[in-house]
């Protein structure tokens, strides 16, 4: 277990995160771990293939990275304390001399509305030095936010890359547009990817914070455009302070009028900042965004789920309302952005507990199961309806209702039979999520569960093709 303190960012660094979406950061290994550990990998990736959701049990110093201090402090004051480290990760080879194209990593194949704030985050790890000749992964700064590629795939003179000795690391926004970049050297160039999912909404700062108002970094690069109103809601969010924004600019009707308007601008860096600007003009704002989410036009009702995840509870009738929408899509942007409204929304559980009939659209049902998980209260309620998510046809409805329940820890304890029917899904995210939410819950029941699971299917890290049996 580690045991040195982990090395909390600073609010410089925050910032820089929050406007840029990556930070680049560095461990202090020697050279000797750094080639011990690329010399295991050789000899995985060359005898065995990619290890794939196996890659810790196989190549076991690499835990020592995920406890390092600055990886342990990078992570902790992004997403708190409790984070997880998810089931899926995987390590990515490139000996390609051609870039590869950019994209936003899926969750696992299910397609969901991304969040803006930080309930997720990428590590990607380096073992080896990467100059920028060895292909780096580059990232487009700025763009987390943006649903769409809001430049040119040949547009590359804001990008940045990844590059360093042995030990970079990003830090990522999991919702960062990013790729590969060219390996013209031809050489082995590993990067190890990892998933944390943050398990509790934050209550106070989780970095070394000194100062409580928001202000931009000395120094940041977002090519697509400035977010005033989102970068300095997220920073109060991840200090505990959610729906601070709301009302706190006043609009006329003339204003909200001009606003709305931009919600359609082919630009969504604008279109963007109208729907969070509407969100702090008050109750003309989110009258507008409330009219705005049922829109023909779906990215514009998107965008106005945006502007309601914080605009606090005065948005929250207005958004159980939309859950009677014929449109799948304003459901789903509707849940959202009351899933986001957190314990605001409590008063809504029982109608989305009552979107978890099969007979809803699989879409909708996969948005509720994250929002009951996030709404948390009442917890007998919400626990009630993920028992279900679990039992759902959809397996992703499945294995979300298992990072749903693990937000919800030990007040989720009635779950737990569910949870251990579950370990047995054919599905390995409902089982590895499964397996999540017993440890979170932590009671004596969930205990026994996870330490029977253990010994069940016990994997022997070092059984190979060349070496099955024997000592």
């Amino acid at each position: 277990m580690n045991q040195q303190s982990p090395l909390l960012l600073t609010d410089e660094q925050l910032r820089t995160f929050i406007t840029n979406g990556f930070l680049i950061l560095q461990t202090d290994f020697s050279d000797s771990f750094h080639e011990q550990l690329m010399a295991q990998l050789n000899q995985v990736y060359e005898n065995e293939g990619n290890p794939g959701n196996n890659l810790l049990p196989r190549i076991r110093e690499l835990q020592k990275v995920f406890d390092h201090p600055v990886i342990t402090g990078a992570l902790t004051s992004v997403l708190g304390e409790n984070y997880m480290l998810h089931a899926h990760r995987h390590g990515h080879y490139n000996a390609s001399p051609v870039a590869g194209g950019w994209h936003k990593d899926s969750y696992w194949g299910y397609g969901r509305m991304r969040n803006h704030h930080p309930w997720w985050a990428m590590i990607m790890y380096f073992p080896q030095d990467t100059p920028v000749e060895l292909g780096p992964t580059g990232v487009m700064p700025g763009t987390q936010n943006y649903e769409t590629r809001t430049f040119a795939k040949d547009d590359i003179a804001d990008e940045a890359v990844a590059s360093g000795s042995a030990g970079t690391f990003a830090l990522i926004h999991y919702d960062i547009w990013h790729r590969s970049t060219p390996n013209v050297l031809g050489k082995h160039r590993y990067m190890l990817k990892f998933e944390f999912m943050r398990t509790q909404a934050p209550e106070s700062p989780s970095w070394n914070n000194q100062e409580t108002a928001w202000r931009k970094p000395a120094s940041y690069s977002t090519p697509f455009g400035e977010h005033d109103v989102l970068w300095e809601e997220t920073w109060n969010w991840l200090s505990g302070r959610m729906g601070s924004m709301a009302g706190t600019k006043p609009a006329s009707a003339e204003q909200v009028s001009s606003l709305v308007q931009g919600l359609g601008d082919a630009s969504e860096p604008v279109a963007l900042n109208a729907a969070y600007d509407l969100a702090a003009a008050g109750a003309p704002g989110v009258e507008a965004l409330l009219q705005a989410l049922r829109h023909e036009n779906k990215a514009i009702s998107r965008l106005a789920a945006y502007g309601l995840s914080i605009s606090g509870e005065a948005a929250v009738p207005g958004l159980i309302a939309a859950l009677n929408d014929a449109r799948p899509e304003t459901v789903v942007h509707a849940v959202f952005a009351l899933g986001e409204l957190r314990d605001l929304a409590a008063s809504a559980v029982p109608a989305l507990n009552g979107l978890l009939d099969n007979g809803t659209a699989v879409a909708v049902r996969r948005a509720v199961v994250e929002a009951l998980g996030i709404i948390g209260t009442p917890i007998d309620e919400v626990t009630a309806g993920l028992i279900r998510c679990l039992q759902d046809e959809d397996v992703q409805v499945r294995f979300m209702a298992g990072l749903s329940l693990s937000r919800l820890g030990s007040a989720a304890k009635a779950a737990v039979p569910q949870l251990i029917q579950s370990l047995d899904d054919e599905n390995r995210y409902v089982r590895a999520h499964s397996l999540e939410a017993l440890r979170y819950i932590g009671t004596e029941e969930a205990k026994e569960a996870l330490i029977e699971d253990l010994f069940r299917s016990r994997w022997c890290f070092t059984t190979t093709k060349e070496n099955a049996f024997y000592p």
